[in-house]
């Protein structure tokens, strides 16, 4: 049985994931930060642990929890939007943002990506077009554009440490989607984009390692 590992799976995308997953006989193991969430994601079939991504404890202990796992596709889900605005943003605002969207994965990633060489599978991280500098339009959300520039970086750093070892590493933009996020009046369903995500993952090589994609396999510009 292939397992999939979901961190960020409380709501949208994330929560989407692990039931699809778990539709198609996959052993699904997901985290997410609040007890009812967990309790929810076990009502799926799901293994969940309870993990504060933002908590430098709480992910050492997942890293415990974890030890001789052995995983087929894994997932990074977990993101905060922040201010929309273009200013200057406020001392706690970029650290929410920075934490949850970037320091998270610096720290995520090393635990998480060496289960995945084992099986030579594929570990990816939920991005933003937003964060790409080359397609590149506007400046709303400028704190949200950082947080995603930076964490297509840790990914290209993954992919150098991780590739040679059998991982394929990738940074996926989802599309616009019907989340508490995206909004009502987003062009893509949680299912659709959720579908679009595993059935690009499925299908990457050894030579996608590194890439920037949206959820359809279109590559995206840095």
């Amino acid at each position: 049985m292939s397992t999939a590992f979901i961190i960020g799976a409380s709501r949208g995308i994330g929560l989407e994931l692990a039931r699809q997953y778990r539709a198609d006989g996959w052993r699904v193991i997901a985290t997410a930060r609040k007890p009812a969430d967990c309790e929810a994601l076990r009502r799926l079939g799901a293994e969940a642990h309870q993990v504060d991504v933002t908590n430098a404890e709480s992910i050492g202990g997942l890293g415990w929890k974890l030890d001789d796992e052995k995983i087929d596709a894994a997932w990074l889900v977990a993101g905060v939007y922040g201010p929309d605005h273009a200013g200057f943003p406020t001392a706690k605002e970029f650290d929410d943002v920075m934490h949850t969207n970037v320091l998270a994965a610096m720290r995520l990633l090393p635990i998480v990506a060496p289960l995945v060489t084992a099986t030579r599978g594929k570990v990816a991280v939920i991005s933003s077009r937003m964060g790409s500098i080359g397609a590149r339009t506007s400046n709303q959300g400028s704190l949200y554009r950082a947080s995603k520039a930076a964490l297509n970086s840790v990914l290209a750093d993954a992919a150098l440490t991780y590739g040679p070892q059998g991982a394929t590493c990738l940074t996926f933009h989802p599309g616009w989607v019907q989340t508490d996020m995206g909004g009502a009046s987003a062009t893509l369903t949680v299912e659709q984009s959720a579908a679009g995500l595993r059935a690009t993952l499925a299908r990457a090589t050894p030579a996608q390692n590194g890439a920037f994609l949206n959820y359809d396999g279109t590559p995206i510009p840095w």
